[in-house]
């Protein structure tokens, strides 16, 4: 061992030291690190990595769906321009699942932020050109894999964080300040994005958006350090992929709790990504100015801030409902009705209100499933089953947002809305399962047994 490093091991079940078991992990950190890593710290890194990211990746949101149309592509195909991004992160989820789980949880960030930088001046070229459909496609592929990057392998990096530290609070309020700091950055750039859309061009955020997945990049290289996982020897590639991908699903799709769950992802997953850019266009609609960019990026704005209001009462809901999957029904029944709701009434500041409520709801909904998820999952194979929980979301938006993009072109927004909510309440069965198999653990339980 090297000198003035210390090993960490993880704690059992039963809160005892599990050095006797062979087939645990050890951590390798510096005496400086052992002293200066805290959960807090963990914490901490975790929140600014969520805010940087998200405010860069934030500074087109609001007006993504203008984007698209200013290009020259109709309604249909930019939705089908955005399947294509989801049908990316379908064929990448489980591959960079698996780069999170044998090299690293900071190499797969960085790898993402990277390729995010790239595929981003690759749009802006596009638009530029008036590019043909057939390259948007593309293009939207390589964004869809830089996303898959990080999807996962933040949490996972949390999750693993926390454990090597001794943290002890709970892991609903940890994802709760990350969906917070999501939601106040993804207000910041968004809102930002339309003004600066509207007072230069629909280019512009895009060339600030890279400019800050550059600093995305600084930030993630020198604060993330991959505490509590040691990254697992590569033999061979396919062997290694075929028992990673193994043990993901016997503690994914074989495991009855988690199972449904997952299930469940692919109605809400793809409806929340076309409620979400659809309002873009259907509010100027309602509004009454095409034109009117800020418009675009002030929805998105209000949906962060509901997101900001969601994620703070996600752990006080938490503790007035101890059984997370009754949270997770809820949620989707109310917000399937909002969504309704979107779809029926012809004011613009009702529309705009009913999308705060829905943002509202969708954010509480968020923590909870990822902390349910997070319980049920082992570590060595937490990144990979998380990257094909997203894999199956991102299935249901390949198929989801084309077919409600073209209902938006024959008959409308609202009656693409109501379509969208009739869609989300097909996973209540799925989670009503997950009731019957799941086994919650009490909030007192130390974190070992939660995560």
């Amino acid at each position: 061992m090297a000198r003035g490093a210390v090993l960490l091991n993880r704690h059992g079940p039963d809160d005892t030291d599990v050095e006797t078991v062979a087939a645990t992990p050890t951590y390798l950190l510096t005496t400086e690190e052992v002293h200066t890593m805290t959960p807090e710290r963990v914490l901490r890194t975790y929140v600014t990595l969520v805010a940087v990211s998200t405010g860069a990746s934030s500074m087109i949101w609001g007006i993504n769906t203008l984007f698209l149309l200013d290009a020259g592509l109709s309604i249909g195909k930019a939705f089908a321009a955005n399947a294509f991004f989801t049908a990316g992160m379908v064929l990448f989820e489980v591959p960079t699942g698996v780069i999170a789980d044998t090299v690293g949880r900071r190499a797969s960030y960085l790898l993402g932020t990277a390729t995010l930088f790239g595929s981003t001046l690759l749009y802006l070229l596009l638009w530029r050109a008036h590019a043909p459909f057939v390259l948007w496609a593309v293009v939207s592929v390589l964004l869809g894999l830089g996303f898959t990057f990080f999807s996962g392998a933040t949490e996972a990096w949390l999750v693993d964080g926390l454990h090597a530290t001794g943290y002890r609070g709970s892991l609903d309020a940890a994802f709760a300040k990350g969906q917070v700091a999501s939601g106040i950055a993804m207000m910041g750039g968004s809102i930002g994005g339309g003004f600066l859309a509207q007072v230069t061009n629909l280019g512009m955020p895009y060339v600030v958006r890279a400019l800050l997945l550059g600093a995305t990049f600084v930030v993630a290289w020198r604060a993330m350090r991959d505490l509590g996982f040691t990254p697992k020897p590569r033999v061979s590639v396919r062997g290694e992929m075929g028992g990673i991908v193994r043990a993901s699903l016997r503690h994914g799709l074989l495991n009855p709790p988690v199972r449904w769950v997952m299930l469940a992802g692919p109605f809400t997953a793809g409806v929340s990504v076309y409620g979400f850019y659809a309002a873009q266009p259907y509010l100027l609609q309602l509004y009454g100015h095409a034109d009117s960019y800020w418009i675009a990026g002030l929805s998105a704005g209000i949906v962060a801030g509901a997101q900001i209001a969601g994620g703070a009462s996600a752990s006080y809901v938490a503790r007035i409902f101890r059984d997370r999957i009754v949270i997770l029904i809820g949620a989707i029944t109310t917000s399937a009705a909002v969504i309704a709701l979107i779809g029926l009434v012809t004011s613009f500041w009702a529309a705009l209100g009913l999308l705060m409520v829905w943002g509202t709801m969708f954010a509480a909904m968020t923590p909870v499933r990822q902390a349910y998820l997070n319980s049920h999952i082992p570590s060595a194979q937490r990144a990979t089953v998380l990257s094909f929980d997203n894999l199956l979301g991102s299935a249901g938006g390949v198929v989801i947002q084309p077919g409600l993009g073209r209902s938006a072109d024959l008959w409308g927004y609202g009656q693409a809305y109501l379509l969208a909510a009739g869609i989300q309440v097909l996973a209540v069965p799925f989670l009503a399962l997950a009731r019957r198999k799941a086994v919650e653990v009490t909030p007192d339980q130390p974190l070992a047994l939660r995560a």
